[in-house]
């Protein structure tokens, strides 16, 4: 458990650099620029992630969640200027990196911490791999402003899809259609069940592909990730996405529609 949590704060820690150096040569035209999140620019990406890192280091730090405080952190990042969000992303998640690396293989193991929205608490590789999954989404926002060909980090990847099945059904809504779709990606190979109900949708992975499902859809995991968080948008989709069977990639996108 402490090697695969450690995996994770080493991808973690990768992620960061890079988008530091990123984020570095901004100025303010591209930190002004709409980003693959619809309603915000580069700079309010980044103080996302900055204020999610700072109530995520709160919570390593204390064990446990204060959600009642997270709407006054918010409410300060909002008010600064673009720049500054650019500068308190970098400054938070390395501040979040260091802590995370300083944990010993003893804490890595036997650490819970309590994130006040889910049953139970969590281990820390679970704790990395969720920021992870939502620093892997907002980094292909930003990397997305300036290339509309931008595809997800591939060593991010493997580590997104380990949740992948457990939070997909959060983001999903009702179409009015019902039906199975298997779901076969490539780099890496796996294999998913999608179920689209009344209710909204689950999702499955399987040890091979699935039989019996109307709907077979292929396509990159990168691919799957971004269709399942609303970021599979026709001018974002990569060659080689096939979905065949009553089911169209129109509906899939709309049981996704994003967040």
């Amino acid at each position: 458990m402490a090697e695969s949590a450690r995996d994770a704060i080493k991808a973690f820690r990768r992620s960061h650099d890079e988008t530091a150096r990123q984020v570095a040569d901004f100025g303010p035209d591209q930190l002004r620029a709409g980003s693959g999140a619809a309603e915000w620019t580069v700079a309010q990406v980044l103080s996302h992630l900055g204020s999610s890192s700072e109530i995520a280091l709160d919570t390593l730090t204390a064990r446990a969640a204060n959600r009642e405080g997270n709407q006054a952190v918010w409410d300060r990042w909002n008010a600064m200027a673009p720049a500054q969000q650019a500068a308190g992303f970098v400054a938070w998640e390395e501040r979040l990196a260091e802590a995370l690396e300083a944990l010993t293989d003893q804490e890595l193991a036997g650490l819970r911490l309590d994130l006040g929205f889910l049953p139970w608490p969590v281990d820390i590789g679970m704790f990395t791999e969720m920021r992870l999954s939502e620093v892997t989404l907002h980094r292909w926002d930003v990397d997305v402003a300036f290339d509309p060909q931008a595809r997800l980090a591939p060593y991010l990847v493997p580590f997104v899809l380990g949740r992948l099945p457990m939070f997909a059904g959060f983001s999903s809504k009702p179409i009015g259609k019902t039906g199975l779709v298997a779901i076969q990606t490539s780099d890496p190979a796996r294999s998913y069940l999608l179920e689209l109900r009344d209710d909204g949708c689950s999702v499955t992975e399987l040890g091979a592909p699935a039989a019996g499902a109307g709907t077979t859809a292929r396509m990159p995991a990168e691919a799957f990730i971004r269709l399942t968080a609303g970021r599979l948008a026709p001018e974002h989709t990569p060659d080689g996405v096939t979905v065949d069977g009553p089911l169209s990639l129109d509906d899939l996108r709309k049981v996704f529609p994003g967040y």
